[in-house]
C-alpha cells in the first residue's frame, strides 16, 4: 500500500511529522527499512540519527539498506519508478498543496484499482492488514534490566564508563542506553531500547598503557545490522 505526501523538503521535524500522521492513521510498523540519505543515517559511522532515535522510542525496529546496494529496496526503487512515470512525468503544478491532491487521485487510483501483477492482478488492497499497534500520545518510558549499566549520553553523543569515553553517537545526546555484559569477559553490548548499537571491549582498552581517559568508537560490524565493534 502507497501512503505519501508532497514536502518541500527532507529536514527531520517535517519527516517526522508526516510520519507522526501516518503512524496515528494507519498504526505502527514492527519494522522500517530505509536508505542511506541523511534524514535517516548519520553520515559517520554512528548509523542513527535522531528521527530513526525517535523510530526506535516508538518500539519500532530500523534497518538500513546496505550502502551502494540499490536492490536492497527493490520494492521501493520499483514504487519510485512508478510514481514518477504515472504522476510527475510531464507535470507541472503551481505549489506543494496541488501536488498533493494530485497525488492522492494517483494513491487512489494505484492502492484501490490498479492491477498488480505480483499480487495475481489484485490492487493491493486486497492484501492490506493495518497494523493492530496504535501510536501513543507520549513516547514511552525507557526501561533496562536490573544487571544492565545505564549511562546517559552526553554532549557529542559520548558516555563514561571505568573512566574511559565511549562514542555512541549524537543521535542519542540526553538518551540513556545500557550496557550489558557479554559472556566474553570485559565485552558489553550497548542497547538503546530494543536496538543493540555496538560492543565494547572494556578490558583490552584498560590493559593498554596510556589509552585510560581516551575515546573510543562503536561502529557498524559487517557481521549484520545492530553489531558494532570498537576500534
Amino acid at each position: 500500500m502507497s501512503s505519501g505526501c508532497a514536502c518541500g523538503h527532507e529536514r527531520e521535524a517535517t519527516v517526522r511529522s508526516e510520519l507522526t500522521g501516518i503512524f496515528q492513521h494507519y498504526g505502527l510498523p514492527r519494522r522500517m527499512l530505509m536508505d542511506n540519505g541523511s534524514v535517516w543515517r548519520s553520515d559517520t559511522p554512528h548509523r542513527h540519527t535522531k528521527l530513526t532515535a525517535w523510530l526506535l522510542r516508538l518500539g519500532v525496529r530500523v534497518t538500513h539498506s546496505r550502502p551502494v546496494h540499490p536492490q536492497t529496496l527493490g520494492k521501493d526503487e520499483r514504487f519510485h519508478r512508478t510514481l514518477k512515470a504515472e504522476a510527475m512525468t510531464g507535470r507541472t503544478f503551481p505549489g506543494l498543496a496541488h501536488w498533493q491532491r494530485h497525488f492522492d487521485r494517483w494513491r487512489t487510483v494505484y492502492n484501490c484499482e490498479r492491477p498488480h501483477e505480483a499480487l495475481d492482478m489484485h490492487p493491493p488492497v486486497s492484501r492490506y492488514r493495518g497494523s493492530d499497534r496504535e501510536m501513543p500520545s507520549r513516547l514511552p518510558a525507557i526501561e533496562y534490566s536490573p544487571s544492565d549499566v545505564v549511562r546517559k549520553v552526553g554532549q557529542g553523543g559520548w558516555i563514561t564508563y571505568g573512566g574511559i569515553e565511549y562514542k555512541i553517537g549524537k543521535a542519542f545526546v540526553g538518551e540513556y542506553v545500557a550496557l550489558r555484559a557479554m559472556v566474553r569477559d570485559g565485552w558489553f553490548e550497548v542497547y538503546f531500547c530494543h536496538e543493540r548499537l555496538g560492543r565494547l571491549n572494556i578490558r583490552s582498552l584498560t590493559r593498554r598503557s596510556g589509552r585510560r581517559g581516551g575515546m573510543e568508537r562503536v561502529e557498524p560490524c559487517p557481521a549484520g545490522p545492530g553489531l558494532g565493534r570498537v576500534r
